[in-house]
This record gives structure tokens, C-alpha cells and sequence, in this order.
């Protein structure tokens, strides 16, 4: 343990210094500063509540704050996404308790989604990858344009074609 790190003083030094560093660390997990910031905040928390965690034989206090900060970012990371399956799993039991859809809903609803993909199919293919990429992708017409390298109006005038197309079948009004 280094003894200076129980100095208050000698340790807010440490902290205005490394404390950037730590923050990229936790950034390129998490991808967001503010939860960046708080996993930062967290790994110095714990050294400074544990200064004996930290062995100066053993590396750089820079890169010790940075990898637990790293850590940190990981179990966030790790927590939000257990949240959302366990949100997600939530959703599914508790639409089981729902009314069961009507049964005509249902093949209705089959016959539209063959009727279609048939329809998909008879689009030219530059107009079927346009409105794939915007609908199932959830890409935007600028990303589109990017991902396909068409220029942004070639793109706008595709979906509209495909979508007039798609907009004539009587089965989908």
C-alpha cells in the first residue's frame, strides 16, 4: 500500500490526475460519459475506502484506477442488460395472462404477412433492399445511402416507389 494515499490531499492530486484516463476506460465500455464518469467515480471510491487494494510494485496507479473503473463499467454493463432481459421476460409472462387473439386475427394476419412477402419479392431488388434496410434494418435514407453508397435521393425515390408498389396490392390496403 502506498501510505500517501490516505493524505487527502495527496490523493485529490491523484484523482484530478487520473481521473481522465479512467473515464475513457469506462467510456468504451459503457459508450456514455455520464455512466462513464460514475464508474470512474466508483473505482477511486474503492481505493480510496481500500488504498491496500493497490500495490505499487505491481504497476502504475494510473492504470490500476483504469482497469477498475474498466471493471466497474463491465458490471454496469452486465446489470443493464440483465435488467432488460429480465423486463423483456416480464412483458412475455404477463402477456400470457392476456386474452388469447382471435383465431380468424391470427390466419388473417399470416395470409397479410405471406401476401407480403410475395409482394417483396416481386419489387425490383434495389427498391426491396431499400425498404428492407429502412423498415427491418431501422437504418435511416442517410444511412441507407451510406451502407449502399447511392446518393441520398436515389434512395428517397426508391422507398417511394417500393412503398407505391406495395400500397397497390389490394390485400395490403
Amino acid at each position: 500500500m502506498d501510505p500517501e494515499l490516505r493524505d487527502p490531499d495527496v490523493f485529490g492530486t491523484l484523482y484530478r490526475h487520473h481521473l481522465r484516463r479512467a473515464v475513457l476506460a469506462a467510456r468504451r465500455v459503457l459508450g456514455d460519459d455520464s455512466r462513464a464518469e460514475d464508474a470512474a467515480q466508483d473505482a477511486f471510491l474503492r481505493l480510496w475506502r481500500n488504498p491496500g487494494g493497490y500495490d505499487c510494485s505491481r504497476g502504475d496507479l494510473g492504470a490500476y484506477v483504469s482497469v477498475m473503473a474498466r471493471s466497474r463499467a463491465i458490471d454496469l454493463w452486465r446489470s443493464e442488460r440483465s435488467l432488460d432481459r429480465a423486463t423483456e421476460r416480464l412483458g412475455s409472462v404477463s402477456s400470457r395472462g392476456a386474452e388469447p387473439p382471435d383465431p380468424e386475427e391470427i390466419v388473417l394476419r399470416e395470409d397479410r404477412g405471406t401476401t407480403l412477402r410475395a409482394a417483396m419479392k416481386e419489387l425490383p431488388e434495389p427498391q426491396r433492399e431499400a425498404l428492407l434496410l429502412a423498415h427491418w434494418g431501422g437504418l435511416t435514407m442517410a444511412e441507407i445511402a451510406t451502407a449502399t453508397g447511392v446518393p441520398l435521393g436515389t434512395v428517397k425515390g426508391r422507398l417511394r416507389l417500393g412503398l407505391e408498389k406495395l400500397a397497390a396490392v389490394p390485400a395490403l390496403r
